[in-house]
């Protein structure tokens, strides 16, 4: 069964950076795509990052508009880990931070709806203070 756990979340000033992780205590990390969403208080679950299953050592990922440039998603199959890297954080970034994953055969995908996802991890709390 994939269980996701998040980590790395916490209080930072803006301009700060925080990495957070997401680790799979499944068998099959490898041919899952990944992403990472993020839920502030009163509004729904929002797109931040996703990486594509990996082919040869090859993945595709994409992030958010309101990331750019700033957040980047990157995955480590040998420790069963997606990370997120935050750079240049901004009070708006606060909110609850999710990883998702989803199992799937296309080398080349990456998606960013949530209902895409089939597993998701319980959340870790990133608070950006101005």
């Amino acid at each position: 069964q994939v269980q996701l756990v998040e980590s790395g979340g916490g209080l930072v000033q803006a301009g700060g950076s925080l990495r957070l992780s997401c680790t799979d205590s499944g068998r099959t990390f490898s041919a899952y795509a990944m992403g990472w969403f993020r839920q502030a208080p009163g509004k729904g679950r929002e797109f931040v990052a996703a990486i594509s299953r990996s082919n040869g050592g090859m993945t595709y990922a994409g992030s958010a508009d309101s990331v750019k440039g700033r957040f980047s998603i990157s995955r480590d199959n040998a420790k069963n880990t997606v990370y997120l890297e935050m750079n240049s954080l901004k009070p708006e970034d606060t909110a609850v931070y999710y990883c998702a994953g989803r199992p799937t055969s296309a080398i080349r995908t990456y998606y960013t709806s949530p209902a895409e996802y089939a597993y998701w991890g319980q959340g870790t709390q990133v608070t950006v203070s101005s």
